[in-house]
């Protein structure tokens, strides 16, 4: 079996390589690229909030749909780009006021 691939800044992808991860840290100009490369590869490809922000929004929903490889983003260490706030996602799409 595949490691999972982090996609994402330097300090975190330290910390996922200890937890045995394949770790990439692409420029934002490159991080649609390497989304396509690492979902060729990997049963599991976590991003960086932040990676996924430089991804072209229609290759990561596309990501984020497929049901092979999961795809999932996780917060970054400086915190510096907001999750997306899924429970707000969904109580607009079926029309609930919170």
């Amino acid at each position: 079996m595949t490691a999972p691939i982090y996609l994402g800044d330097e300090v975190s992808a330290a910390g996922y390589r200890l937890a045995g991860a394949l770790v990439r840290t692409p420029a934002s100009a490159q991080a649609t690229v390497s989304l396509a490369q690492a979902r060729a590869q990997a049963p599991l490809v976590l991003l960086s909030a932040a990676t996924a922000g430089a991804v072209g929004e229609r290759e990561l929903r596309a990501a984020l749909a497929a049901p092979a490889p999961l795809v999932l983003i996780v917060p970054d260490l400086l915190a510096q780009v907001p999750l997306p706030d899924l429970a707000a996602r969904l109580q607009a799409q079926l029309g609930i006021e919170a």
